[in-house]
């Protein structure tokens, strides 16, 4: 009764759990497969796997069959592949349950990988490809198939002799892009690592953005300077304004000398004194 309930609870804890994350950062360099785990949970072991040529089906490589080691070296497979060339990937394991397959790639290219480099320009990105001397599958039917587009979305297919130009891209976002061999219709060998790129952006584009950078300066220092003119400042700038002025000397009567208010001769008979002074008082 008590194996039954283990048994029970044992099965109940492998159902409710779910597949573990693919392997990160899977590398294939010089016949030596190496990743990083995505996650940290125990009891995680790693398949190393591999497709030929024309095969179609991921076959565990032996000697690297659920380890729970970070690397393995697969130099032995280099003579059991066909042409020489292989993909690689690795699956993750835990409690009877695998993940998505994390595909190798190859960051130095080698004879069963393509050498690639970007170059980026105003409204222009070139993937330059650069096939090995030693890959043995020489001829009229070996293609490049790029997988291209913008970093964050899916990406598309695109399959070249030699290098290719990709023009309307969107100046000062990151492209990227990967390459795999192509042969006849089945891909080849390890798949280089995605490179990416930002697109500069052109001068007159730079010129309009560095301009729109100053006025955006020049508003974030004076709209404060002039909020603080108005609220603080706009008595004293009133007075500095305001026109100086002096009252002419004519307007002041000079009280020192008397003045005397002729007397009309057409009236005779109107009797009149003579003012000898005024006095004016100042309000």
């Amino acid at each position: 009764m008590v194996l039954l309930l283990m048994c029970f609870h044992f099965v109940a804890q492998v159902l409710s759990e779910a597949p573990p994350d693919r392997p990160q950062n899977v590398l294939f360099d010089n016949w030596q497969l190496t990743w990083t785990p995505a996650t940290e949970k125990h009891n995680v072991t790693y398949t190393v796997k591999y497709q030929s040529l024309k095969a179609g089906i991921w076959k565990d490589v032996p000697t690297c069959k659920r380890i729970s080691f970070t690397s393995c070296n697969v130099t032995f497979m280099k003579t059991e592949a066909e042409h020489g060339c292989v993909m690689m990937g690795v699956m993750a394991e835990r409690h009877g349950l695998t993940s998505e397959l994390a595909q190798a790639c190859s960051k130095q290219g080698f004879s069963c990988s393509p050498e690639v480099v970007l170059s980026a320009r105003p409204g222009f990105l070139t993937v330059h490809l650069s096939r090995n001397s030693g890959f043995s599958l020489e001829g009229y039917h070996v293609k490049h198939r790029i997988y291209f587009g913008k970093k964050g979305e899916p990406f598309e297919t695109y399959d070249a002799v030699s290098s290719v130009s990709f023009p309307e891209v969107k100046e000062g976002e990151h492209y990227c892009a990967s390459v795999q061999y192509l042969y006849f219709d089945y891909l080849v060998g390890v798949v280089s690592c995605t490179q990416c790129q930002v697109i500069p952006q052109s001068s007159a584009a730079t010129k309009h953005l560095e301009a729109i950078v100053a006025v955006v300066i020049v508003l974030v220092i004076l709209i404060p300077l002039f909020a603080y003119i108005f609220l603080f400042q706009r008595k004293r700038i009133k007075e500095l304004l305001q026109p100086s002025y002096k009252i002419p000397n004519h307007f002041f009567l000079d009280v020192r000398h008397p003045y005397r208010i002729p007397i009309s001769s057409d009236s005779p008979t109107e009797v009149c004194d003579d003012i000898s002074s005024m006095d004016f008082i100042k309000q």
